[in-house]
């Protein structure tokens, strides 16, 4: 593999040239991602501290926020030191690493919103059976294969990259390692790899997107045959789902369903899957849900009660 490559590092361009944009980012993606830390790190506490957790919608939910704060961290804590440098550098091992992470963990969340998709549709469509279908180890085994799937998609992605030869020019057009930016640097023709990337990546979020999109069809042609109060809470819930699916899916089509070459764009729409929607997830998922923000007082306050009782 060494004699592939003569090149130790990558340069990356960044966000911006500018440093008053680049002062102003270094601002605003701090906020964000405390803001993912703190809104994801209180759900986590919150769920596995109550109840809740014994409910699969919100023991899927505690799996995603885990996954949101690996996500992003893959890449915030490294663009935000970046915006102070000059010169943004990462080694060739780390680059390796960081497409090898964000794909295995971008993975997984893809495949928990299908399984909280899944379960959506068992408690609205087959109330009677959900207790049945949804029993306990039936979860714990979802969310092995979730991680199973990451592990196979991203191994098959890092496959890809791994054997490729860099050996010229070594400047990312981007804010981290991803495979487009690299296949443009790689000293060899890599159209093929840029096909497979395509039709692994791009068909993976095309066809779970589709999916997604059914399952909700179907769930909200069902909410005919409930009470008024509930096709409130299930419109609540499944639009929560719905928003952060959105979010997730549509940048990340962008990025992966078209010609393997790179965009200005790409950086912009990167931001969407990789901070924006970790960060609103908190918010999506406790505004409108009355048992969440129920949970996370009772055990906030409760904690702070013992605190002060202790002290």
């Amino acid at each position: 593999m060494e004699s592939q490559r003569n090149i130790s590092e990558f340069i990356l361009l960044g966000l911006s040239y500018n440093q008053n944009i680049q002062k102003f980012c270094f601002v605003f993606f701090s906020f964000c991602y405390i803001s993912v830390l703190v809104g994801n790190l209180l759900i986590l506490v919150s769920v596995r501290s109550s109840d809740l957790f014994y409910q699969p919608m919100y023991y899927f939910l505690s799996h995603l926020s885990f996954m949101d704060i690996c996500y992003t961290s893959c890449v915030t804590p490294k663009l935000i030191g970046d915006l102070l440098l000059a010169r943004k550098t990462i080694s060739y091992d780390n680059c390796m690493l960081q497409v090898f992470a964000l794909h295995f963990l971008g993975m997984i969340e893809i495949l928990i919103l299908t399984v909280m998709a899944f379960d959506r549709y068992a408690a609205i469509c087959k109330p009677l059976h959900y207790l049945l279908i949804m029993n306990r180890t039936r979860c714990h085994l979802l969310v092995l294969a979730a991680w199973a799937g990451g592990a196979l998609h991203s191994f098959s992605q890092f496959s890809l990259i791994i054997g490729l030869p860099f050996c010229g020019p070594n400047e990312i057009n981007h804010y981290y390692c991803d495979i487009f930016p690299l296949l443009k640097v790689a000293c060899t023709d890599t159209y093929i790899t840029g096909v497979l990337v395509v039709a692994n990546s791009g068909m993976v979020a095309l066809v779970t997107f589709v999916l997604l999109f059914g399952s909700y069809v179907v769930i909200l042609l069902s909410l005919r045959n409930l009470s008024a109060e509930g096709r409130r809470k299930a419109l609540s819930t499944c639009g929560s789902h719905i928003t952060v699916v959105i979010l997730f899916f549509g940048p990340s089509i962008f990025a992966y369903l078209r010609p393997p070459t790179t965009f200005p764009e790409d950086k912009i729409f990167a931001l969407f899957y990789t901070i924006i929607a970790p960060m609103f997830n908190p918010l999506i998922y406790t505004l409108r849900n009355t048992e969440m923000k129920k949970a996370m007082r009772s055990v906030w306050c409760q904690r702070i009660f013992s605190e002060e009782k202790h002290n």
